[in-house]
């Protein structure tokens, strides 16, 4: 045993009190008895020197480092959980994947092409996980990954599924009209960021050789392009979004571009795995997919 870790029967024990506020509740979605996690809790106070409950008549109260405790142990049992299902299903007959991938690309994107998959091969199970920032693979559980970069991550193989290309500015029709009518035009307007892009305006605007105000600077910024997008749709302002994100939208009528110009992007979108890992016949059939998917989509 790890020298300071508690065992995992009283960190679960403790888990499952703090979330049910009862000794009792505890013992009963754990199978053992009352006796059995007041000691395991009991325990674990005395391991720890450190109050995590209050006891109050009958009632049990967590305290301050309690309540803070009880949740760094259920991310820590319920990536534990992750692992464990990860780990069999991978120990099993190959036919299921956990791909990391960024949430907007996996919902407008990835997620309405699976169906393609899936009706081909019906017994490979593909799970998804949203994932924005860089990650080593030996610290997660994903088979592969889905991702933006301006090149393959060390140490990983794959292919590229295709450019970004551009980021073009897009509005509501309705905010269009307001902007044909303002003096001031585009930079009347409230512009939208992104927070993994924030100097994303100030480059269009020096692109488009315009002065970039300060008001523009002023606007809300999002974590993800799906935001973006809904507060675009939303009429909420104006955003620079990657073109093929918007063109079903551009094509129907629900946005527009309310001024030429675009922002070239030198990144693109890679689909990777770790070189030191065997390829199982679902991630050969997956990568398969997606090579031609994106052939077609390119045609």
């Amino acid at each position: 045993m790890r020298k300071g870790v508690p065992n995992l029967g009283a960190l679960q024990a403790f888990e499952a009190t703090a979330r049910l506020g009862s000794f009792s509740r505890a013992a009963e979605e754990l199978s053992l008895t009352h006796s059995a996690i007041f000691r395991q809790v009991n325990g674990l106070e005395e391991r720890l020197g450190v109050a995590l409950f209050t006891r109050v008549r009958r009632r049990i109260v967590l305290t301050d480092a309690g309540a803070e405790y009880a949740a760094r142990v259920r991310h820590h049992l319920e990536q534990l959980e992750k692992d464990t299902f990860s780990l069999m299903s991978r120990a099993g007959l190959g036919h299921s994947l956990h791909i990391a991938v960024l949430p907007t690309l996996a919902t407008t994107w990835l997620i309405p092409r699976l169906p393609a998959f899936q009706s081909r091969h019906a017994d490979i199970a593909v799970s998804l996980s949203s994932r924005t920032l860089p990650f080593q693979f030996a610290d997660h559980p994903f088979d592969a990954a889905i991702y933006h970069a301006e090149q393959p991550w060390a140490a990983t193989q794959g292919i590229r599924l295709f450019p970004e290309e551009a980021l073009v500015p897009v509005c509501s029709p309705f905010l269009y009209e307001i902007a044909q009518h303002a003096s001031d035009g585009l930079a009347g307007l409230t512009h939208l960021h992104m927070m993994s892009r924030p100097d994303a305006w100030r480059d269009w605007y020096r692109t488009q050789g315009l002065e970039y105000l300060p008001g523009v600077a002023a606007g809300p910024r999002y974590e993800l392009f799906t935001m973006l997008l809904a507060a675009v749709h939303a009429g909420l302002g104006v955003g620079l979004i990657p073109r093929f994100l918007a063109d079903e939208a551009l094509a129907n009528g629900d946005l527009v571009v309310p001024f030429d110009g675009a922002l070239a992007v030198r990144q693109s979108y890679y689909f990777s795995y770790p070189v030191h890992v065997g390829k199982t016949d679902a991630l050969i059939a997956f990568e398969a997919w997606l090579q031609e998917t994106v052939e077609e989509q390119a045609g």
